[in-house]
């Protein structure tokens, strides 16, 4: 038969014990207040940053649906010397699934009075699938339309309601890159026809940009060919260190960018949010925890007379203080396993939770015509969880080292002169 140590075995008593007496009921009562707290910590802990998590790869999956892994540029904004080239080195890559190439330009898009500041991205429709997943889902039809010649142009669906126009309607394409004349520079204007509209769910892209042919690009703005390569990779968590080996492997005087380096900023901040959330919330869990202190120290002058027996009988101070650890140590492992199971009960199942509250309580949390993301996501990840269960069974272990210490300094003698 497996015996445990008999401090083990004390100590896991004192953590069930009944509430024989009103200060044992108390003292249970204490105890069962830290270990739900230290619960809904881990609990909120594992949500909250879950829900982060899905917020964090919904933007960032509908913003690359419109921007590419790596992009290639030439110095200067100029044409790349040989853009064939660039293709196939680029497509040699094992991580490479796609390559297309693109002009990317600012100008000024009017229709009537109106008149937007735009992202001009020339693209080649038989190849911006490789690239892009909007080439390559059902607005993929839009982009067929453009055609070298045609002057089509293919408008983000907030940019065209805000002009106020639709597949037909006829637009000026202004360009900063016009001809010098005696009165100065006179920027060149060109009518071209909305062929169609995109929608990627990503506001910045879907008010500022507009598609055109590559060829037609190259005509409004005076280049000889495209000025970049967009790639797409099979793992886009690899796209950094792609994009530096693309660097040394690639031809020619390039600038090479990948879409952690394009949105630092936006990035950058989101880590910053993740990281005081998950500060503040650990501050739920250390409070939780430290009320084991309080518990412990009551559960100590309660048994005092217990603590004398057991030293008469031959316990040393350390086999005392043991109890008292594996007593406050139990509160903390079921309080953080009770933790970890309601958080990633709701976690994972936060698409179904949320749409019954929603409809229980007749609100809606995220309405589709204020928010972009109208439904809550949820993105639990093992790097999140596995701190959180550690900090909180560390807290727990910490909070019991004073009140186990105090109860291996018991004097025998003095604790049983008046029991």
């Amino acid at each position: 038969m497996l015996k445990f140590p008999y401090e083990l075995r004390i100590g896991w008593r004192y953590t069930r014990a009944g509430r024989t007496t009103r200060r044992n009921g108390f003292i249970s009562f204490i105890s069962g207040v830290s270990m739900l707290g230290i619960a809904l910590g881990v609990a909120a802990l594992i949500i909250v940053l879950s829900v982060m998590n899905g917020f964090q790869k919904e933007v960032r999956d509908r913003m690359l649906g419109v921007v590419s892994h790596v992009e290639v540029y030439a110095q200067g904004g100029q044409a790349l010397p040989d853009v064939n080239l660039t293709l196939s080195q680029a497509r040699a890559h094992p991580q490479v699934l796609g390559a297309a190439p693109f002009i990317a330009a600012q100008a000024l898009l009017a229709r009537g009075e109106d008149m937007k500041g735009v992202m001009v991205r020339g693209i080649d429709p038989n190849q911006e699938h490789q690239v892009t997943d909007v080439a390559a889902g059902a607005q993929a039809s839009a982009l067929a339309q453009l055609v070298p010649g045609g002057f089509g142009v293919v408008l983000g669906s907030e940019l065209a309601r805000s002009l106020g126009v639709r597949a037909g309607d006829r637009v000026t394409l202004v360009s900063p890159s016009g001809q010098v004349t005696p009165a100065g520079v006179v920027p060149r204007l060109k009518q071209m026809t909305v062929v169609g509209t995109f929608d990627s769910g990503h506001y910045e892209y879907d008010s500022a940009l507009a598609m055109v042919h590559v060829e037609d690009a190259a005509r409004i703005f005076r280049l000889e060919g495209p000025s970049g390569v967009r790639i797409k990779l099979r793992d886009l968590h690899q796209a950094r260190q792609v994009a530096d080996q693309l660097s040394r492997s690639l031809t020619g005087d390039l600038l090479i960018r990948d879409w952690t380096r394009q949105n630092r900023t936006w990035f950058a901040a989101v880590q910053v949010e993740k990281r005081m959330m998950f500060i503040i919330l650990t501050l739920i869990v250390a409070v939780a925890a430290f009320n084991l202190v309080s518990t412990l120290v009551m559960t100590v002058t309660d048994k005092r007379a217990d603590i004398a027996i057991l030293r008469t009988l031959g316990a040393s101070p350390a086999s005392i203080m043991g109890i008292f650890v594996v007593q406050g140590a139990m509160v903390g492992v079921i309080g953080t396993l009770a933790g970890l199971l309601l958080g990633l009960g709701v976690a994972f199942n936060i698409d179904v939770i949320v749409p019954a509250l929603e409809q229980a309580l007749g609100a809606s949390f995220l309405p589709k015509d204020i928010y972009l993301i109208s439904r809550m996501p949820s993105d639990p990840q093992q790097a999140d969880i596995l701190p959180i269960a550690v900090i909180a069974l560390v807290m727990a272990f910490v909070a019991t080292l004073y009140p186990s210490w105090r109860a291996s300094r018991v004097n025998p003698a003095e604790a049983l002169r008046y029991e």
